[in-house]
């Protein structure tokens, strides 16, 4: 890597430089992302963020299994806002707004993949402090991943360049979770197994967060593409196992809830222009009485001309020995990757709050490779 003198000097002559970046959080998709900082010619590791004390003091470079590379592992927040770095990659579980504000005055630029996936559509309060942050740090916020993310927020808009107009746009996703090895997610946050009543999203505060951020992506949409400012309805479908059944992260009651819909619908005036879809169950049939999508995302756009398009992640599409633990593995790698492919685009980007139309065609930093 550059030494920081030299970057810059690069820089000024209009060279790549590398930007420097903290990785905050090492769960599935935070162990991901550590691995493409260190592969990316462009970014150089600068700190690591931890949440245990089993972490704490760890070479980064083994958290993510890889050699060491000289960056032991913080929990400490205050010594994160003395690093030097031009970016923090945030992907705790739960995102919190207040060490993102903190991070972004420090004069360090935000990618997040638990939340902010439009900044500019949070609660006035939110949004007013993120620009308060912005300004002071000369920095900037970004929300990305793959669903909400890049499926929902960047597909939609590239199909969209072939229109000469959209009358409606539709997002949908159908997921088994049975083979998600997360018993935390599946069941204590989604209430997978639980009865109906604690599923519900007037019960489930885990369920209404998810569900703003679903309504975000309508909204940037609706900005993105010029549409007057759209109002957002969610409606959830709770469907309940016949059964009992074991999965991967645990039982299965029967009674207990096995299969969640929601529906986002944004209107302009009385006429629904786009429309998100989730369709996830946790193993038995697929609901009759549910759409049939394929597995994956689909999304359709009707207009001038109309276009539809599915897109799947998987470990491979040629491997005869990839698992099932592969392929679902596979999302959070594409999780990480959109959001730090993105930092350098981030980097350079006006200071403020930064939607995912305004920082260009994002694409991979790493290159072709063999491993």
């Amino acid at each position: 890597m550059l030494p920081r003198g030299e970057s810059a000097q690069r820089a000024e002559v209009g060279m790549s430089r590398d930007y420097r970046v903290v990785q905050w959080g090492t769960g599935n998709v935070g162990r991901e992302a550590l691995r493409g900082i260190l592969l990316h010619p462009r970014l150089e590791l600068a700190g690591c963020h931890v949440f245990s004390a089993e972490k704490e003091g760890i070479d980064a470079g083994r958290l993510c299994g890889r050699a060491e590379v000289g960056v032991p592992a913080t929990s400490d927040l205050a010594v994160i806002l003395e690093l030097e770095a031009d970016c923090v990659a945030y992907m705790p579980r739960l995102g919190h707004l207040e060490e993102v504000c903190a991070l972004l005055r420090s004069g360090k630029n935000v990618i997040c993949t638990p939340f902010l996936f439009h900044p500019e559509a949070q609660p006035e309060a939110e949004r007013n402090a993120l620009r308060a942050a912005c300004e002071e740090g000369g920095s900037s916020v970004h929300g990305t991943g793959i669903h909400p993310g890049f499926v929902g927020m960047i597909l939609p808009l590239v199909l969209s360049g072939m229109s000469r107009s959209i009358r409606h746009l539709r997002i949908t996703e159908k997921a088994d979770w049975t083979h998600y090895g997360s018993p935390r997610i599946t069941f204590d946050n989604m209430r997978f197994g639980h009865p109906p009543e604690a599923a519900s999203l007037d019960a489930n505060a885990f369920a209404r967060f998810n569900a703003k951020l679903f309504e975000d992506q309508i909204h940037l949409l609706a900005e993105a593409l010029g549409d007057a400012p759209v109002e957002v309805s969610v409606e959830q479908d709770l469907v309940v196992a016949s059964t009992g059944y074991e999965v991967r992260a645990g039982r299965v009651e029967a009674g207990t809830v096995n299969g969640q819909r929601y529906r986002w619908r944004g209107r302009s005036g009385d006429r629904v222009v786009i429309e998100i879809d989730a369709l996830w169950t946790l193993g038995g049939p697929h609901p009759e009485s549910w759409p049939k999508p394929r597995e994956g995302w689909t999304v359709t756009l009707e207009g001038d001309p109309s276009f539809q398009t599915h897109f799947v992640s998987l470990a491979s599409f040629e491997r005869r020995d990839a698992t099932i633990e592969d392929h679902v593995h596979a999302a959070d790698i594409a999780t990480a990757m959109q959001a730090i492919n993105a930092i350098p685009a981030l980097c350079e980007a006006p200071t403020g709050l930064r939607a995912a139309h305004e920082l260009g065609l994002v694409h991979a930093g790493i290159g072709l490779r063999a491993d």
